[in-house]
């Protein structure tokens, strides 16, 4: 058996890219609905945060779904 190194380097290069980004997708999320909170407190609207934290979700949601497709289609 002889064991493709590059390849498997970049399947680890790829996964932990796409790692990073959705941890940092989440986060900006998790940010956006505590602002949310802080601006409620004050009496303030955060349309404009709860809208931000929304898309980020949306984001990790879409990115996971493609993932399970990635998955299953090579099934």
């Amino acid at each position: 058996m002889k064991i493709d190194w590059a390849a498997l380097g970049s399947v680890f290069g790829v996964s932990l890219a796409v790692t990073v980004g959705l941890v940092a997708l989440f986060t900006l999320g998790v940010m956006g609905l505590s602002r949310r909170e802080r601006a409620v407190a004050q009496g303030n609207s955060a349309t404009l945060a709860v809208t931000g934290a929304y898309v980020a979700f949306a984001g990790c949601a879409a990115a996971v779904a493609y993932g399970i497709n990635l998955i299953m289609a090579k099934g």
